[in-house]
């Protein structure tokens, strides 16, 4: 019998600031690993109290990444499948809120036999579960953990604790920590200072951890010099000190660590001898770095001014961008400012594609609409996402099916014609948390459609985050006057797709295609979508 290798660890720290990239560090480690042929694995541990990031401000904290199993996670998870390329689940993502939950949970079952829960060993011992069972079955060959926040973070002891008991368990060649610190560079002084970096260092030593490798963030580039300051400061190679500048992509990251060897130094350290082929990402890079084309595309949403909050859509228009050999040029457009069709007219004036994003809650939903309506009119490509297909249901059957005062019950819940209505299953829910259609669903297409052509197959699976739904008793109606329903979900019988045939490229889905596009391969719409938006842009198409 074949011995059953042990899983390998490695753990993503930060220091010194948060947001400086631990995702995107974890993300490429995973990519250059997948990309020896290993099974990888990555698991956010975040130290906030919250069970999840869906009830939270996407000002606070982003864009919320929803997994198949209806999972509402953190957006670094939408990074790693789009790195490793597999889908993740719930076991992906443990927050403080959900490891104090379970714990009180089974104490309140008497699970504990009259002990007396503390920290240690209880909560300590819940995130140790939690990072084995991302590996259960034991289905990967390494298992990339990032922590949330920084060191030394008072939230953040519980779960450095627990990695610090897990490293002695598993053993010195079957774990390894990556610190991701800040080198900030002092322009009175002209240097770069490495005393954050240090001081970041001795916090982990003074709990018991010491780092393997330490990336180090900074605008400028550093010198030798540095490096051995920092390699003898904070006790690791100075080879092991790994610039982490900026770059034009974040797809560029993977290269940068390969350069530098980052590939090999996790090697040696866990015995493993794979080599790594990153030529497809060289390709892709190459590609991106030189488009045939530019185009337009006017973002239509509620939070314009925090590109994270929609992270996903972003990143899926480089993919798109590339598989078209075309750049996409974002214009944000907060639609609170369109009120009339000479404003709309205006705004969207020189744009290749007009793209309505996804959200919740009535502001700015009128200039949305009025958006829908001009894209409509003026042979715009269009694609609607959620909130976005909504909008594009409400202008039509408002514009064209002369159904005045038609609008969703999430605006007005005394609508005359609610064409956008709550599901008979969410109206008695009062809970916010986990609570509307969340997760994958299947959806069946009509042959000969544009989601067809962009799919190539009869039957998908795409991820939903809603409540509101196509009220099914105006779809005979807004199909009469020309409005195709291409995507249905047969178990549920809702709505998932609507386009209109006699439109260069107009398409609205109430699930969100962004979710589930990867480096490798675009998501059949964006991809069809940009596709579009080049036609336009070569055809010279005037709006009227």
């Amino acid at each position: 019998m074949t011995p059953v290798r042990p899983t390998k660890y490695i753990f993503v720290l930060g220091g010194v600031i948060s947001g400086l990239g631990k995702g995107i560090a974890a993300a490429s480690i995973g990519y250059l690993l997948k990309h020896a042929g290993l099974r990888v694995t990555i698991l956010k541990l975040d130290p906030y109290l919250n069970v999840d990031p869906g009830t939270m401000n996407p000002y606070q904290h982003g864009e919320v990444f929803v997994l198949d199993d209806g999972s509402e996670t953190d957006l670094d998870l939408g990074h790693y499948e789009r790195f490793i390329d597999i889908n993740m689940g719930k076991h992906n993502n443990a927050t403080t809120g959900q490891i104090y939950s379970s714990v009180i949970g089974r104490e309140r079952a008497g699970d504990y036999l009259g002990a007396t829960i503390q920290v240690i060993p209880h909560i300590t011992n819940e995130i140790i579960d939690r990072i084995k069972a991302v590996n259960t079955p034991k289905r990967f060959d390494i298992v990339i953990c990032e922590v949330g926040g920084t060191v030394g973070d008072i939230e953040s002891l519980p779960f450095l604790e627990a990695i610090r008991q897990l490293s002695v368990e598993v053993g010195y060649h079957n774990y390894m920590i990556v610190h991701v610190t800040l080198v900030p560079y002092v322009k009175a002084s002209e240097e770069l200072k490495t005393k954050p970096t240090q001081h970041s260092v001795m916090r982990l030593r003074e709990i018991g951890m010491f780092p393997d490798i330490i990336l180090c963030r900074s605008d400028f580039k550093i010198d030798r010099a540095t490096r051995d300051k920092i390699a003898l400061f904070c006790n690791v190679a100075a080879d092991h000190v790994i610039e982490g500048t900026e770059v034009q992509s974040i797809y560029e990251v993977p290269l940068i660590f390969n350069q530098q060897k980052v590939g090999e130094i996790i090697g040696q350290r866990l015995k493993l001898k794979q080599k790594i082929d990153i030529t497809d990402l060289e390709r892709f890079i190459d590609r991106y770095r030189n488009p045939e084309c530019d185009v337009t595309i006017a973002l239509c949403g509620k939070y314009t001014e925090l590109p994270d909050a929609y992270k996903s859509v972003l990143e899926s228009f480089i993919h798109a961008g590339v598989e078209n050999s075309a750049r996409v040029n974002i214009q944000w457009i907060q639609t609170e400012g369109i009120r009339s069709d000479e404003a709309a007219a205006r705004i969207f004036n020189n744009v290749n594609g007009i793209l309505i994003l996804p959200g919740f809650g009535s502001r700015g939903t009128e200039g949305k609409i009025l958006a829908s309506k001009f894209a409509r009119e003026n042979n715009i490509p269009f694609l609607g996402i959620c909130l976005g297909l909504q909008c594009a249901v409400i202008d039509f059957a408002r514009h064209v099916c002369g159904l005045t005062g038609a609008n969703s019950t999430e605006f007005d819940p005394d609508a005359k014609y609610p064409v956008i209505d709550l599901m008979e299953s969410q109206r008695a829910i009062k809970a916010k948390g986990g609570t509307m259609r969340l997760g994958a669903y299947e959806c069946q297409l009509t042959a000969g459609s544009k989601a067809f052509k962009a799919y190539r197959t009869h039957k998908i699976s795409e991820r939903h985050r809603h409540r509101w739904e196509v009220n099914n008793r105006y779809r005979q109606r807004l199909e009469k006057n020309g409005l195709k329903i291409s995507g249905i979900n047969l178990d549920l019988n809702l709505v998932e797709i609507i386009e209109l045939p006699d439109h260069p490229w107009f398409v609205g889905s109430q699930f969100h295609p962004e979710l589930k596009s990867r480096i490798n391969h675009a998501h059949p719409l964006f991809r069809d979508f940009v596709g579009a938006a080049v036609e336009h842009l070569n055809s010279e198409v005037t709006p009227r």
